[in-house]
Order: C-alpha cells, then structure tokens, then sequence
C-alpha cells in the first residue's frame, strides 16, 4: 500500500488543501477580526459606571443650586406666626447643635434676642448647616465648610457685635438713654430723586450740594 504523501508547500492550512484550506483560512480570518473585541463587555461596564458617577454628581449640583434660600429675620414677614415659628426652629437648633460648641455658647450673650442682625446671622448658619448634613445635596464637603469657614466667620462678627452687650443694657433706667436695636435712619435718603436725576443726566458736572441737617446745626 502507497503511503500518503506529505503536505506540499502549496496546501493549504495544516496540510489542508482546496475548499477546506479556503474554510480554514476564513476561519482564522474571523478569529483575528473578533480578538479585539473580547474585553468590550468589560469596557461598557467600566462606562457605565462612569456614566452613573456622573450622573450622580450632576443631580447633586443640581439639587444645591435648587435647596432654596434661608429665610430672613430681617424681612420676614410681619406676621406673629411666621416670626414665632422660626424663633422657635432657631431655638431648637442653638440647644442642639450651636451651643455645644464652648466657644460659640461663650460669645451668644445673654440679649441676642435682642439684636436683629445676630438673629439674621444664626438663621442662615441653621439653614447652611440643615443644607450640609440633611439636605438632598449633604456632604462632607459641605460640612467641612461649615466647620471651617461659616460658624466660625458667624462667631466673630457675633463677638464683634454682642461681645460686651447684655440684657441689662437693653432695660431702661433714669437718666440713661434706652439701647435700641432698630433701624437707623439713612442718611441722604431725602436727597435720593436729586442725586437720581444728576447721575442720569449730568454725572461730568458738578454734583448737588448735601443739603443741610439738623445734625450739623445752623449754617453761620
């Protein structure tokens, strides 16, 4: 019996010659074209999660540009409801969270009822540290700042404000004048269509003269 002869140079793949070295040869085409795309699942998960990271992050920028302002003290509407209710979350919220603080509990004097801008101060802290720890965008980020930026700018200007007041100086006494805490008059309001109308149709010229207070006494 004749034995086969080896593979000539010119068959095909493995000694395969004719259609099957033409399969062959496709066949290996195919697996060079599909090898770069085996870690393709792998590369849209690894999308996917960047994706929802930033979508995540997109939400919480949105969500701390709509938390909504704080209320104010100083214009809050005159109404006894509306100033009782916010007295009384301000309240509540000093006990818990601010007056902890030994330094914070050393600088609120005693009046600080007394001074509307103190309030106006501790009503928005309240709200920046609700916005930091509960609010739909909290963050440690938020919180940091809170801690190392806005309580303590609050504190000082509170020393700065209250820092020697006390409820005594706001009782009256004869011969002393009472402690007001209410809105100073402001000065040139009385000349404020004067000055309007030079700045809109003179303001290269000479402006007007401030008129004359009582203040000032009698021109000589």
């Amino acid at each position: 019996m004749t034995p086969n002869p080896p593979p000539s140079p010119s068959s095909g793949e493995e000694g395969w010659s004719g259609p099957l070295a033409g399969l062959a040869r496709l066949v290996d085409g195919l697996r060079r074209d599909v090898d770069p795309l085996t870690p393709l699942p792998q590369r849209v998960e690894e999308l996917a999660e960047v994706l929802a990271r930033l979508s995540e992050t997109v939400a919480s920028i949105a969500n701390r540009r709509n938390s909504g302002p704080a209320p104010s003290w100083l214009l809050a509407p005159e109404d006894p409801e509306n100033t009782t209710t916010l007295l009384d979350q301000l309240a509540g919220w000093l006990q818990a969270i601010y007056l902890r603080y030994p330094d914070g509990a050393a600088a609120l004097s005693d009046c600080w009822l007394w001074h509307p801008d103190v309030v106006e101060e501790l009503v928005w802290l309240m709200h920046a540290w609700s916005a930091a720890y509960q609010g739909p965008a909290a963050s440690v980020v938020l919180a940091g700042d809170w801690h190392d930026r806005q309580r303590p700018g609050v504190l000082r200007r509170i020393r700065q404000t209250v820092g020697s007041c006390s409820r005594d100086r706001h009782r009256d006494r004869p011969g002393r004048p009472p402690l007001h805490s209410g809105r100073p008059d402001l000065s040139g309001a009385d000349q404020l269509a004067e000055i309007a109308a030079w700045w809109a149709t003179a303001r290269d010229l000479t402006p007007p003269e401030p008129a004359h207070t009582a203040a000032e006494g009698a021109w000589t």
